[in-house]
Order: C-alpha cells, then sequence, then structure tokens
C-alpha cells in the first residue's frame, strides 16, 4: 500500500507547532520537518516581551521549547530534514526532502523568514567571523568589544540593548529615523543617556572592512558624508526575507516579495496546501498571531481531510 503521510508540515516554529498541537489533539497524524531550530526565529530570540499570558515576558527559548513538548506530548513527529520541491499530482502532494519523496494528503507551510542581508562589500566575506544576524547566538562572543548594529526597527534597538550585556559601546546605525516602539525607543534612551549606545540617524553602511581576517570597522554615509566606525563585529537587524525559495514551480502563489498568497482560510493556490505565520502574505510577524494562524490553518486542514473523506 502507498505510504502517504495524512499531514506535513514545512517548518517547526511557533506556527507549526500550534498547528500541530491542533492536528495531533484531533487524532490526525502530524510529521513536521524541519532544517534549522525547532522554534525558529522566536527560539533564538533573547526575550519576548507581547506574548500574551506572560506579563514579565518570556525567553524565546523557552516558549519554543514549550510547544514542542506540548506538540510531542499529542503526537506530533519533528525530524530534521530540508524540503527543497513540492508539487501536486494526482490529488497527492509531494515533497522533496533530503532527496527523497515523501507524500501527504495536506500541508501546512510554516518555513517563516530568514533575516535580510545587507548586499555590502564584507558582509559575505565576514559572516560568522564577525557579521551576525543573531544577538542571542553570537553576543557573547564580544565582551569588552565595540560593536555595530544596523537596523532601526523593534528588532534593532531591542537586539542593541540586548547586546549591552557584552559590548562595552554599541554604534547603532539607522537608515532614516528609529522606527520601533515606543515602548523600546523609551527603555533605547536610557541606554543612550548611560553612553551604553549612540545613535546615527540618516545613516547607511557602504562597506565592512577586515584587518587580518577579522571585522575592524564599518564604512558609511552619515548625512551624506563618508566616515567610518571601529567595530570588532556587526550585526544587522533590518527586517526579514520569507523563506520559499523551494517553492519555484510549485503552483504555490506568491506576492511580489516572495511572501504566500492565502485565501481567508490560509488555503494557497495549490489543492491541500496552507500557509500560515511569517511565510504568508499578509503576516503582522508577531509570534501571537503566527500561533494563532497554526490553529486556524489547523481548523481548515481538518475540514480538508474531511471533504476527501466524503468524496
Amino acid at each position: 500500500m502507498e505510504d502517504i503521510k495524512p499531514v506535513v508540515m514545512i517548518g517547526a516554529g511557533p506556527s507549526a507547532l500550534a498547528a500541530a498541537i491542533y492536528t495531533t489533539r484531533e487524532g490526525i497524524d502530524t510529521t513536521l520537518y524541519e532544517k534549522g531550530v525547532v522554534g525558529g526565529l522566536a527560539a533564538i530570540t533573547d526575550k519576548i516581551d507581547n506574548y500574551p499570558g506572560f506579563p514579565d515576558g518570556v525567553p524565546g527559548l523557552e516558549l519554543a521549547d514549550n510547544l514542542r513538548k506540548q506538540a510531542e506530548r499529542f503526537g506530533a513527529k519533528i525530524d530534521y530534514g530540508d524540503v527543497s520541491a513540492l508539487r501536486h499530482q494526482d490529488g497527492v502532494n509531494i515533497l522533496t526532502v533530503d532527496s527523497q519523496e515523501v507524500k501527504a494528503r495536506a500541508v501546512l507551510i510554516a518555513t517563516g523568514s530568514g533575516y535580510k542581508k545587507l548586499g555590502i562589500p564584507g558582509e559575505a566575506e565576514f559572516y560568522g567571523r564577525g557579521v551576525h544576524y543573531c544577538a542571542t547566538c553570537d553576543g557573547a562572543f564580544y565582551k569588552g568589544k565595540r560593536l555595530v548594529v544596523v537596523g532601526g526597527g523593534n528588532s534593532g534597538v531591542q537586539e542593541a540593548m540586548f547586546l549591552t550585556r557584552f559590548a562595552e559601546h554599541i554604534d547603532l546605525l539607522v537608515r532614516s529615523s528609529v522606527k520601533a516602539s515606543k515602548t523600546l525607543q523609551d527603555d533605547l534612551q536610557k541606554y543612550i543617556d548611560n553612553g551604553k549606545i549612540t545613535v546615527h540617524l540618516q545613516t547607511v553602511a557602504q562597506e565592512i572592512v577586515g584587518e587580518d581576517g577579522a571585522v575592524a570597522a564599518v564604512r558609511v554615509l552619515e548625512n551624506g558624508a563618508e566616515t567610518t566606525f571601529e567595530a570588532d563585529g556587526v550585526f544587522v537587524f533590518i527586517g526579514l526575507k520569507p523563506n520559499t525559495q523551494f517553492l519555484a514551480d510549485s503552483g504555490v502563489e506568491l506576492d511580489e516579495y516572495g511572501f504566500i498568497k492565502t485565501d481567508d482560510h490560509l488555503a494557497t493556490a495549490l489543492p491541500g496546501v496552507f500557509a500560515s505565520g511569517d511565510v504568508r502574505s499578509g503576516a503582522t510577524m508577531q509570534v501571537a498571531s503566527a500561533v494563532g494562524e497554526g490553529a486556524t490553518a489547523a481548523l481548515s486542514i481538518r475540514e480538508y481531510l474531511e471533504g476527501m473523506k466524503a468524496e
């Protein structure tokens, strides 16, 4: 008999884990494939302050781990695997996972988003050797050092403040004006006042300069004038891009930015394929809404599978 899984979820971040809690509680066999960190970007976020039910905030890793445990308690299977292709054929969705075909009645794409790159000289050359995109992962390497942080949104400001635990001083480079929430801006002011962070508005990074195989400085345009900031490391937080490259020629419709288009039930243009969380067009990029979308997608998947049985 042909092995066709009832439900496969691509990704194991908060949205997929929430969906898996719902599907497995309904007795629907569910397999999640994750190629990176279970919990996604939430798991490598130092602290999530706006997730309901945690008045003092919650460490991202703790929240992700609890979601994983809950999903596994109901029977969800989490496997490490890289999904490189998806197609729909003869009423079945076929995924390529680590070069092997996996068939599923229903699929949830919850691959989330990755960090945008600056695209400047030196960035790729020094990636992992002075250029980073995760403060929680790599901040501890810079005790007593000088850092440059690029980005004036919520992530840039939050991570810059986190990095003050280690760094002697941080130059925060902001392309235009600080776009972070008022609460974060109020918090940021405290670090500015005590001299830990200096904010540079209208400042655009041009090149990451190295010396003896390590990052030494960042060359920038500040208010149109060229200047250089000495730095032992650079952390970049300029937004997210969807992890949808594997969907080329799949039939899943994407918007102009590469996010997945869905209907009100989170169904994509491909039969039996749904999307939720940060990878979906119109997503708010919030953990709470990603979890809610996961629950919605799970209920839509249940209805889809019940409809298949009735045919």
